[in-house]
């Protein structure tokens, strides 16, 4: 007997699960995101198999994240601080399923350390990408930039400059479902797979698009923005822990 799906879980600024057993423990600095509105069915074809586009008001979002990871480490081991620390941009898109887990789906991982591009799409089988990569401040200015090497296409490229605003006291729904997302959804060799995250609260920032040449979400498969971004954002930080897949009763990963 098939199950219906579950309903999607609420759109919270705190997890809504407990804190996951640490995989992965690693902090977001300096992010930029970026988002334009593109119609679910042209994203679906693109999601892993057994979710779904996550939508808001019938819209799903395609995401551009800029930002310094810092420090990734195993379990609770302390970050490798050269290896474990570089600029990446990703291109992603919001996706559910049916057990209602909302989470972000990866179409692109850009980033400036080779042996982490490596790591991740032979462990993870995530489709990292190695590029030159920077992120530069000036005063409340910060610039983010990365040109791709391997895999490619090559000389894919990205440059975001922000001038960086006052705080963001009360978010809307949809600055909470664009940057509150408690998992990942992927595939491991062709299986479904969860990976939970947790993190502190979202300390956000209105931000001022000064900038925006870019064409990793055309590499990534799908159209081309159209106009500016219906939301821009920037944040200091967080520092954030990714578990293990959640498991059945009697040891078997949930997908």
């Amino acid at each position: 007997m098939t199950l219906a799906p579950l309903a999607p879980e609420p759109i919270t600024p705190d997890p809504p699960h407990a804190p996951p057993s640490p995989l992965l423990t690693q902090s977001w600095l300096d992010l930029a995101f970026l988002h334009w509105p593109v119609d679910p069915e042209v994203v679906a074809p693109l999601l892993p198999s057994g979710t779904v586009p996550d939508t808001l008001n019938g819209v799903t979002y395609v995401g551009l994240v800029a930002f310094r990871m810092h420090r990734v480490g195993w379990f609770r081991l302390p970050g490798v601080p050269y290896l474990g620390s570089f600029p990446e941009t990703n291109v992603r898109l919001y996706s559910v399923d049916a057990r209602g887990r909302r989470g972000v789906v990866f179409r692109s991982l850009d980033a400036s350390r080779l042996v982490p591009v490596a790591f991740g799409r032979a462990l993870f089988r995530l489709p990292y990408v190695w590029s030159r990569m920077a992120v530069r401040h000036d005063g409340a200015t910060v610039t983010y930039s990365s040109s791709r090497r391997l895999p490619g296409p090559r000389g894919a490229h990205s440059r975001i400059v922000l001038r960086v605003g006052e705080r963001v006291e009360t978010p809307t729904e949809l600055e909470h479902f664009l940057t509150a997302r408690w998992g990942m959804h992927t595939a491991f060799f062709g299986r479904p797979l969860y990976l939970p995250n947790s993190h502190p609260r979202w300390p956000l920032h209105r931000a001022e698009l000064l900038a925006c040449e870019e064409d990793l979400v055309t590499a990534a498969g799908l159209p081309r923005p159209v106009g500016a971004p219906v939301s821009v954002l920037y944040s200091p930080g967080v520092p954030v822990e990714f578990g293990l897949p959640p498991r059945r009763p009697g040891g078997i990963p949930t997908p």
